[in-house]
């Protein structure tokens, strides 16, 4: 069966380069065999099959046997996707740390940069515009906690939330308080995610993880701002999937 000129995309983002992943499919597909049926198979010049070969060991791709001729055989697929999963976490660390260590604090140093913004909303006027603007910008991901006095301010974007979900690649959660479950609010299980609260102090939208808008208050809102800053939408996001994982599913 020939692979996709897509699937061998993902090969090169993993890592892999063109005569690596040649070989790999060689040996996919053929099962056991010499460096010289390799080459000959996935058309890689044997000047340069044993790199290919040793570079795919080294990242999880093949093993060899300790026979005479020694013979390549692949590893599972999914098993070296997992395998370069966690060179890919560990490099991630590793870049996380070197990049907090030192270009954070150089950002953090400099007084005129440009800095995340926190706007405080007043007006529903004002308020609905910004809900519009920041859902609209959802390519992959949308977080939506509904309090009791949020209902009407929620139900006013029916038809943004509509099209919303016509976006195929935008996941959407939305949590709302026991107290406004209705059958409208069911019927939208047909295409989003719905879990209820018994509880809700406060509320909101997030969107993509990178931005957010929060409604602040028990009875009605006392304070509605919206944010880009990293630190407050990542604890909000978090917060948020920490009372999803604990609501009963619609």
């Amino acid at each position: 069966m020939p692979v996709s000129e897509e699937t061998k995309e993902v090969l090169r983002e993993i890592g892999l380069n063109t005569y690596e992943i040649d070989a790999y499919l060689a040996v996919l597909e053929s099962g056991q065999m010499t460096a010289m049926e390799i080459s000959r198979k996935a058309k890689v010049p044997y000047s340069k099959i044993y790199e290919v070969l040793n570079s795919l060991r080294d990242k999880g791709w093949i093993k060899k046997t300790e026979t005479r001729p020694i013979k390549y055989h692949a590893v599972a697929p999914l098993d070296a996707v997992a395998n370069a999963k966690l060179v890919f976490e560990e490099k991630y660390k590793f870049w996380e740390q070197k990049i907090a260590s030192e270009l954070q604090l150089l950002y953090e140093r400099q007084e005129l940069v440009e800095r995340p913004d926190i706007l405080i909303l007043h007006g529903q006027k004002a308020i609905m515009a910004k809900l519009e603007e920041t859902v609209r910008r959802a390519n992959k991901e949308v977080m939506v906690a509904v309090p009791e006095f949020a209902k009407n301010m929620i139900a006013s974007s029916v038809t943004l939330f509509q099209e919303l979900l016509k976006k195929p690649n935008v996941e959407v959660k939305v949590m709302v308080s026991e107290k406004i479950v209705d059958g409208k609010l069911r019927k939208i299980t047909r295409f989003l995610e719905l879990r209820a609260r018994d509880q809700m102090f406060g509320g909101g939208i997030i969107v993509d993880g990178k931005e957010a808008m929060l409604f602040l208050g028990e009875e009605k809102p006392s304070l509605v701002i919206w944010s880009n800053h990293a630190g407050l939408v990542r604890f909000a996001r978090e917060y948020f999937q920490f009372l999803w994982d604990y609501s009963q599913k619609i």
